[in-house]
């Protein structure tokens, strides 16, 4: 991966829910992102295999990164999920789980992506397509400065 997008993952806040669910921001760049997430026992439904709403929430997670990656360091850009439709393919029980997200199509506002997730052996267990919308401000891919941190977003530094 290159510096300029190492660097733009090491800028990006980590939110509560992402703390919450622990999973992390691993490979972005102008229409591709990857999520990551070590399976724990609070992400396990009654049957004791990954929950089908965590699935749901990396396939949002890795779409919305692969759409508003910035090509200015410092800025940002940011969207809002708006529509997003998930298939279980398989299970996964322990290890990591891997998203890997595609922008397909995106027009000013609107953009359209394609997420895979695979289990730690690479076995695709979902698959999701993804509509979202750049937030007012943030359709120019040089993105706006940075924000001040959301309350509860921390730097992925402190996350370690």
């Amino acid at each position: 991966m290159a510096d300029r997008e190492q660097a733009q993952i090491a800028q990006e806040p980590i939110t509560g829910f992402q703390n919450l669910l622990g999973y992390r921001l691993v490979e972005w760049s102008d229409g591709h992102a990857v999520v990551e997430l070590e399976i724990a026992d609070h992400h396990r439904n009654r049957a004791g295999v990954l929950h089908g709403g965590v699935i749901m929430t990396l396939i949002d997670a890795a779409g919305g990164f692969s759409g508003t990656y910035c090509t200015v360091p410092g800025n940002v850009r940011r969207g809002m999920s708006l529509s997003i439709n998930t298939n279980f393919l398989g299970q996964a029980t322990d290890g990591a789980v891997r998203a890997v997200a595609r922008r397909t199509r995106a027009g000013k506002n609107i953009f359209f992506t394609t997420t895979e997730v695979f289990d730690r052996d690479g076995t695709l267990i979902g698959t999701g397509e993804g509509v979202y919308r750049l937030r007012g401000g943030y359709e120019n891919p040089e993105g706006k400065p940075m924000p001040l941190l959301a309350r509860g977003a921390r730097r992925p530094e402190a996350a370690e």
